[in-house]
């Protein structure tokens, strides 16, 4: 019993260690407006926040929830429109 209770317990704290976000080392910030669409979309994949967004992409215009931006239509990749989770980490957004 005792084995099966240590055996549990081993296992829900792989389970959180696993669903914690996995901190960010400073990414070198990539300059200019995004080009490198992969590159981009694994760096929202790691949910970052959205001073660690503007240190990684000083270039482009960061416009998080509830932000007042004009509606001009960018095709160039220069505003991205985030999607926040509710501890405040970009977990998507678009280009506008």
């Amino acid at each position: 019993m005792r084995r099966l209770l240590c055996a549990v317990l081993l296992a829900a704290a792989g389970l959180a260690a696993a669903c914690q976000h996995t901190p960010m080392n400073d990414p070198k910030p990539v300059r200019g407006f995004v080009t490198d669409m992969d590159t981009f979309k694994a760096f929202v994949a790691r949910h970052p926040t959205a001073e660690q967004f503007r240190k990684a992409y000083p270039d482009v215009t960061l416009i998080l929830p509830g932000q007042m931006a004009t509606r001009e239509f960018r095709m160039n990749n220069s505003r991205y429109f985030a999607e926040l989770d509710g501890e405040g980490r970009i977990t998507g957004g678009k280009f506008m």
